[in-house]
């Protein structure tokens, strides 16, 4: 994604040339909501010199009633107009990091967070943490209310066409809003299940690519709805069809060196790839609330629709948690398959980074290669493979979250007790419903 303007005198130029009378003031919440506060114009120069307050208590997370006043300090270089104008003019955006009173960064704010774990990374001479995520979605119809029903806007799978894939003009009015934000489109496609749909766009550095991802759910959002449709990035959104995942593909660097390729290494990997890969291997269970936060997240996690659901990796196979894509030399990366779009990508990146740079710090050895399909093994055979399984269910992975020392610290305290806390409120509502299936099963029956 191409960023030009960073000057006040640029964005406030910019500005008046576009005939900007609005300003969205956005940041995301601990659940991965993105929020904004929108100002007219004529606060432009108040919101540059970092001086807007808004109230934290009315976000969920963040501080009690009595120590509500943060700031927004906006990172000049995500300054976007919105092509959509209306008749009061253009909507430009910047997304802000929040700060406390005493102009420290708020230990609540999960984009705050991620640059402190980075600036773990660079202690130990690392330059870059990149991301290349992968997100899907599905597309619903809308009914008379327009509100989004359960019914699907077509019939296609991978890789089709129209007339098969009915999505596809809405899926080219994304990509040519996308591309018109500066985006990087390298492929568009529709994905495994009818509706399911997949858009991906080129790598950037962690901060960016979170950025880009909370913009993406946004832009794909509101086109949707100009085409009569809902997107939706919940992770399995129906039963009986594969999931929607956000693979992510991370790379470290050093300055323009990849870190992870060795033309003489093993599979040209070099060691700091694989004592990041036993990281992420090691961490993987105290991170998988995290990367898979709801509880409709673990519908996805199940053997027979590709999601993963077994920690191993491979350099050949998709069956494994972590694989290692063919491309080598600046290319290097190891790909997360378990990761879904509901996660919030600061949050989800803060636990992975800080997985693979312990993994870099002691050193760690990944176990060995799992080149089978690990569905079609036994459990016998994989328990002799020393492969484990993911947690099962939003409270088996909250338990592990509680147990990984490591992944709690990459969260902080304050975002760890609060994501702790509502998710467990999520899962004993989740427990205490009834659902439809279970008055199918038994209410005759009994």
């Amino acid at each position: 994604m191409t960023k030009q303007l960073k000057t006040k005198e640029e964005i406030r130029q910019n500005a008046k040339e576009e005939n900007v009378r609005f300003l969205r003031l956005m940041f995301t919440d601990i659940m991965g909501a993105v929020k904004n506060v929108e100002v007219p114009i004529s606060q432009l120069d108040k919101v540059l010199d970092n001086k807007m307050m808004f109230d934290g208590s009315s976000i969920e997370g963040f501080v009690r009633i009595e120590e509500s006043d943060m700031y927004l300090y906006p990172d000049l270089s995500t300054w976007m107009i919105f092509p959509w104008e209306s008749s009061h003019g253009k909507v430009a955006r910047l997304i802000c990091d929040i700060y406390l009173p005493n102009n420290t960064p708020f230990p609540g704010d999960p984009r705050g967070n991620l640059k402190r774990v980075l600036q773990e990374m660079e202690q130990l001479g690392f330059s870059t943490f990149n991301l290349g995520p992968e997100p899907e979605f599905f597309l619903f119809k809308l009914d008379a209310l327009q509100e989004p029903t359960d019914e699907l806007n077509d019939k296609g799978g991978y890789f089709d066409f129209a007339p098969t894939d009915l999505g596809e003009n809405c899926r080219r009015d994304i990509v040519l809003e996308l591309e018109g934000l500066g985006f990087e489109v390298e492929a568009s496609h529709h994905e495994v299940a009818p509706g399911q749909h997949e858009i991906d766009f080129k790598y950037a550095n962690v901060i960016e690519a979170c950025d880009n991802i909370q913009t993406f759910k946004l832009v794909v959002r509101t086109i949707a709805r100009k085409h009569g449709l809902h997107a939706t990035f919940m992770p399995k959104p129906l039963f009986g069809i594969a999931g929607s995942g956000m693979h992510c593909n991370m790379s470290l660097f050093k300055g323009g060196s990849n870190a992870f390729y060795d033309a003489e290494g093993e599979l040209q990997l070099s060691q700091t790839a694989y004592h990041f890969l036993g990281g992420l291997l090691k961490h993987a269970l105290g991170y998988t609330a995290i990367c898979n936060p709801t509880v409709n997240s673990y519908k996805r996690l199940v053997p027979g629709y590709e999601a993963p659901v077994y920690v191993a990796w491979s350099g050949q196979n998709r069956s494994p948690l972590i694989r290692v894509p063919e491309s080598r030399g600046v290319s290097t990366r190891l790909e997360l398959r378990s990761v879904d779009p509901s996660a919030n990508p600061y949050l989800a990146l803060a636990v992975l980074l800080k997985a693979g740079l312990d993994g870099i710090k002691n050193e760690l050895t990944p176990p060995s290669v799992v080149d089978r399909n690990i569905y079609i093994m036994s459990e016998e055979e994989r328990k002799d493979a020393n492969i484990g399984d993911l947690p099962p269910t939003l409270h088996e992975a909250l338990k592990e979250l509680k147990k990984d020392e490591v992944i709690a610290e990459a969260l902080g305290k304050h975002i760890f007790d609060n994501f702790v806390e509502a998710k467990s409120l999520e899962w004993a509502a989740y427990r205490q419903t009834v659902s439809q299936w279970e008055k199918d099963q038994y209410l005759e029956l009994y």
